[in-house]
């Protein structure tokens, strides 16, 4: 398939003069306007207009749409001057078509429109309609916009999209907004309040060795000599949707911060469990709504030949603050965005958009309900801390690739109770995933949602997948291998140091060439009883490297002890993946050379969670059933077989594996 490549612009700029305010927050109390405070104000010329509310001026290019300037706090330009206008501001798209349909890149038409300019608010419009005549681009109405309110330190942007009947198939792998800062000014990035650090800058990239792929980059001359040896790649920065609301940068000379806020998840794709990119060097701090990373194929945006489609991205808000104690301390600046970033999640929906597509939450509704888990005990249990999300109809746990529609989740409290606000209306699917628990929760029945309906939906049980007793287990069942051996990365490269290191321990380069380290010859054997998956279990089922970039498939062995087998019953293996990557996963019990395998997966997985950094991606379970003629009273081993081997990245992580009893339900 070709990948066509595509800006949909966003922005440039003439300095303009203006006052700055060093406040902790612009926003007036009540929602009352300062008389006092300057007015919002529009400026348009020929080839650009800018918006300025007397904190900061942002000026676009007419009709692209690029974002060319920020000035903020008497500095002319934030964003990276050293880059050409189009490089600097904007929203792009990645797409393609089938490969027997030749198709070239090309920027599509803008048009400029002023939707509405008052001294409270300014908002503006960079529209492209799709020509039908014209095939060889992308097949999609875009609008993008760009507010400025009053009394507000930033501004924010949100997104248009609609395809008509009868238009041809595209498929979309990416959708972002993307801000590039200048390179002299920050160096400070923060993601979490673990994640954060001194970051190296492009020219150490462009001076460092590029090692197994072009993202990752070894720094051999870095600017600052404390990075030397480290490997610097973007995926290191990768966060989940449902810990993702702010990231950005913060300068300490001077010391201002650039950050985005995502107040909502609704807009996003995969659920709150999908993996993407936040911040990474440049700077560049961007906002990723679709995209394959950490899902593979299944994550693209496939539409068919004729298929309409309509949905509103974002706004998501560019906040701007400063503070002169930051120049010694820049988190000064990231705490600051994290109170701004509840009050932004706290007016979700906003009610400022113009666009009447953006649905106000008087249109909305709400769902709730209490779910419990009836699991082995005859008690049922609260879902306590699960993910509740409403998502398109689908099939169970269809919502982690589902990438059309919107998603609304919640998180339940510790008697399993949620409340999910503020729901677009329409025909959804309640689904669940519950830290500790196996497998996906569907509610049985469509929840039909109408503007200013409540629905209780009383209590719900979840029936896990479970067949029979627990013999043993290893590992916990919450989506992830975190809990699994993660090994230090080899002594090539120096550790890949935040904040507070212990909330990353995997995301460093290289971790995968460990595997072939550890086990050089004999693969890993895992016994029941005595070994501790923390400490014996390898966070990745890998290849072996032997040489000449040359692999080979590898077998795990687990070897359980069993009493008074029942050869006449059935027993239960439950096998839980937290990723995949082109992995074919075979399971034999008590005899490793049988040709053809009790069990496998078939070829699985494009996530690319282990090049990555990323310690999941898509989740898949298999429930695989064990004639108990196949077990023997005393000594078991259960071979455990990745087939696929051309490259080091081939593989699975392991969530959570459970041998189960005869049946008992």
């Amino acid at each position: 398939m070709q990948i066509m490549w595509m800006k949909i612009y966003v922005m440039e700029f003439t300095m303009i003069a203006f006052t700055f305010f060093i406040v902790a927050d612009y926003r007036p109390l009540n929602g009352q306007i300062l008389t006092e405070t300057p007015v919002v104000k529009l400026d348009i010329r020929t080839e650009q207009v800018t918006m300025s509310n007397g904190i900061a001026n942002v000026t676009l290019s007419i009709p692209d749409g690029l974002v060319t300037s920020v000035s903020y706090g008497g500095i002319d330009n934030l964003l990276a001057t050293q880059n050409v206008k189009n490089n600097r501001g904007y929203w792009d798209v990645f797409w393609n078509r089938t490969a027997s349909r030749r198709v070239r890149t090309k920027f599509l038409r803008n048009s400029f429109e002023v939707i509405l300019d008052s001294e409270n608010q300014v908002e503006i419009s960079f529209k492209s309609t799709w020509n039908t005549s014209e095939s060889d681009e992308l097949p999609l109405n875009s609008d993008i916009r760009f507010v400025m309110l009053r009394d507000t330190p930033g501004f924010y942007t949100y997104a248009i999209f609609e395809r008509l009947e009868g238009w041809p198939l595209v498929y979309i792998e990416n959708l972002r907004v993307v801000f590039k800062l200048q390179q002299d000014m920050f160096h400070y990035m923060a993601i979490s309040d673990e994640r954060q650090r001194v970051m190296p800058m492009q020219v150490d990239r462009e001076t460092g060795k590029v090692l197994d792929y072009k993202e990752a980059v070894l720094l051999t001359n870095p600017t600052n000599p404390d990075l030397i040896g480290e490997a610097d790649d973007k995926y290191f920065y990768a966060n989940d949707n449902k810990d993702d609301k702010v990231h950005g940068w913060g300068g300490a000379n001077p010391p201002v911060g650039f950050w985005m806020i995502i107040p909502s998840e609704e807009f996003r794709t995969g659920g709150p469990y999908k993996q993407d990119l936040t911040s990474h060097v440049g700077p560049t701090v961007l906002s990723v709504f679709v995209s394959r990373h950490y899902a593979g194929e299944d994550l693209v945006i496939k539409f068919q030949q004729g298929e309409p489609w309509k949905k509103v991205i974002g706004p998501v808000f560019l906040y701007l603050n400063s503070n002169d104690s930051a120049k010694d301390n820049p988190s000064i600046l990231w705490n600051d965005a994290k109170k701004r970033m509840n009050q932004e999640v706290a007016s979700w929906p906003y009610g400022f958009p113009v666009s009447t597509d953006y649905i106000k939450s008087n249109q909305r509704g709400t769902v709730k309900g209490q779910l419990f888990i009836n699991d082995s005990t005859a008690d049922l249990v609260p879902a306590s801390n699960a993910y509740i999300g409403l998502a398109l109809p689908g099939d169970v746990g269809s919502w982690q690739r589902e990438c059309k529609g919107y998603q609304f989740w919640t998180k339940a409290d510790s008697c399993g109770n949620f409340t999910i606000e503020n729901v677009i209306s329409g025909s959804y699917n309640l689904y669940a995933a519950i830290p500790g628990i196996i497998g996906d929760y569907k509610y049985n029945s469509d929840v039909q949602v109408t503007p200013g309906s409540s629905i209780e939906l009383g209590s719900l049980v979840y029936n896990p997948p479970r067949n029979g007793a627990t013999l043993w287990e290893i590992g916990v069942p919450d989506r992830t291998a975190a809990e699994f051996f993660v090994p230090t990365p080899p002594s090539q490269f120096k550790v890949h140091v935040y904040q507070n290191n212990s909330e990353s321990i995997f995301r460093q380069y290289g971790l995968w060439e460990q595997y072939s380290s550890l086990y050089p010859e004999n693969d890993l054997v895992y016994n029941v009883g005595t070994s501790n998956y923390s400490k014996d279990w390898f966070f990745a089922h890998v290849t072996r490297n032997i040489g000449n970039k040359t692999y080979e498939a590898t077998t795990w062995r687990i070897v359980f002890n069993l009493e008074c087998v029942d050869n006449a019953s059935n027993y239960t293996l439950q096998l839980a993946l937290a990723a995949a990557q082109g992995a074919e996963l075979q399971v034999r019990f008590n005899d490793g050379e049988i040709a053809a395998p009790h069990f496998t997966t078939g070829k699985i997985g494009g996530d690319n969670a282990i090049a990555r950094h990323g310690i999941h991606g898509l989740y898949f379970l298999y429930s695989i059933g064990v004639q108990g003629n196949l077990l023997v009273n005393g000594t078991n081993t259960i071979f455990l077989t990745q087939a696929i081997a051309t490259n080091p990245f081939q593989g699975v992580m392991y969530d959570y594996l459970r041998f189960e009893g005869p049946h008992q339900r």
